[in-house]
């Protein structure tokens, strides 16, 4: 017995060995970096060449074409950003499951734009802007902050405030567009956004989004709108049900651009302030690439000249595009000043 007792623990030592020695070691492999419009091939591999039955792969939860132990994928499908790789392999009447992810980036560098000052108005310095929009001649706007976040009509030649109501107290009020008559109006930790008569300013339902972060920026198209969630993803809410459907993803040819706040389409294009940069990005609603960064630097310092500004909180923020006159406005939290400028492109 007592050799029996010795030996035992020996011989499952041995047999550990052996069967991790049996073991199949799956991994995926895929290129270091891909960018959009590439044709990629994903490959399964036993890590000692062991030979298996078949692979099955998934990109984002779809199965994709498999000729043998590998997968073509077309990145222009995909668009641009991060999506989900699965793997499986059939070998001995048994299956592993093998995760990775695929990157995919930008096929070309971002043009960079300045500005041009067109016109200058009046802006209330108590504004904390998180949404701005042109309608029918006036600006609307949101502003933010719990207890102060208000939605307002404002007379672009004076600033004036001529309609206004507050949010209740509860919330922080976040990016607003505008849908036939009606205001739909979001908040930011609040899972909660609200619908308004137009006119009136009077509260007609509210609604609930729980697929996204936050809410930040909101702006629409013909069939969708459009919210950003302070991530790099752009998020499409069903126009009657607003309900969230689907995102992209906004990338450069080697980064995600994340903080996107208040949002505006320009010519079919998404204008998206990035929070904190005074910085508008230009994205493709399509791909998700970022084509152009606005560098708005210099309003920040035309402000300072006359206006003491809080770093990293009194930052621009605020987009309207006026189509009719192509006309556009940007302005920033508690800023003094609206501008009306035009963009240059850097040579």
């Amino acid at each position: 017995m007592k050799n029996f007792s010795i030996l035992t623990p020996f011989l499952a030592i041995l047999f550990l060995t052996v069967s991790c020695d049996d073991a199949y070691k799956f991994s995926i492999e895929k290129p270091k970096k891909t960018v959009l419009n590439e044709t990629i091939t994903v490959k399964m591999t036993e890590a000692k060449g062991k030979p298996f039955d078949k692979t099955q792969f998934y990109v984002n939860g779809k199965e994709v074409a498999t000729d043998g132990n590998a997968a073509t994928i077309h990145t222009t499908d995909l668009g641009v950003g991060k999506h989900a790789i699965s793997g499986l392999a059939f070998f001995e009447g048994k299956t592993a499951k093998k995760n990775a992810t695929l990157e995919v980036f930008a096929d070309k560098k971002p043009e960079v734009y300045t500005y041009k000052i067109i016109n200058t108005y009046p802006h209330d310095t108590k504004a904390y802007t998180q949404g701005l929009e042109y309608d029918n001649g006036f600006l609307y706007e949101t502003t933010g902050r719990r207890g102060q976040s208000t939605l307002r009509k404002v007379e672009i030649k004076t600033g004036k405030v001529l309609q206004k109501i507050a949010l209740d107290k509860e919330f922080f009020g976040e990016g607003m567009t505008i849908v036939n008559d009606k205001i739909i109006w979001l908040t930011w930790q609040g899972k909660k956004g609200f619908v308004y008569d137009l006119k009136t300013f009077e509260l007609e339902k509210e609604f609930a989004y729980d697929k996204s972060d936050e809410g930040w920026g909101l702006t629409q198209n013909d069939t969708e709108l459009i919210k950003s969630d302070g991530s790099h993803k752009i998020w499409f809410l069903d126009k009657e049900t607003l309900e969230e459907k689907r995102f992209i993803q906004t990338y450069t040819y080697d980064r995600a651009i994340d903080n996107l706040n208040e949002l505006e389409i320009v010519n079919g294009k998404l204008y998206a302030n990035k929070y904190q940069q005074n910085t508008i990005i230009i994205i493709d609603l399509t791909t998700g690439i970022a084509e152009g960064l606005v560098d708005l630097r210099g309003l920040e310092k035309e402000m300072s000249k006359t206006q003491k500004l809080v770093p990293q909180d009194e930052v621009l923020n605020g987009i309207a595009y006026d189509a009719e006159n192509n006309r556009l406005f940007v302005t920033g939290k508690n800023w003094g000043k609206l501008f009306e400028i035009v963009l240059v492109k850097k040579q």
